[in-house]
């Protein structure tokens, strides 16, 4: 398993970007398919964006042209760029790992507030 930790979470208008950031420690990063999760209050935990250790990236409908997830496997990072936030972007975010055995790592979550 994974240790995750986010960063970059805030408060942003609407329109606004914010850069998240999640740091893996443990073994085998490269072969962990990484994603981005998020929870809005009274709602399901969603999948935001994943990307595979050689890059091939997959997002929900609603932020595709608007967020952007990468990762650098040297570092063990991966951050997810959003753009063009929306009110309904406001959720916890959760970094997410999912190994080969579909063992789910998980961080604790940071805050992303899009409000005027």
């Amino acid at each position: 398993q994974l240790q995750l930790v986010e960063s970059g979470g805030g408060l942003v208008q609407p329109g606004g970007s914010l850069r998240l950031s999640c740091a893996a420690s443990g073994n085998f990063f490269s072969i962990y398919v990484m994603g981005w999760y998020r929870q809005a209050p009274g709602k399901r935990r969603e999948l935001v964006a994943t990307i595979t250790g050689g890059g091939r990236t997959n997002y929900e409908d609603s932020v595709k042209g608007r967020f952007t997830i990468s990762r650098d496997n040297a570092k063990k990072t991966v951050t997810l760029q959003m753009n063009s936030l929306k009110l309904e972007d406001t959720a916890v975010y959760y970094c997410n790992g999912k190994s080969p055995s579909i063992i789910d790592s998980w961080g604790q979550g940071t805050q992303v507030t899009v409000s005027s």
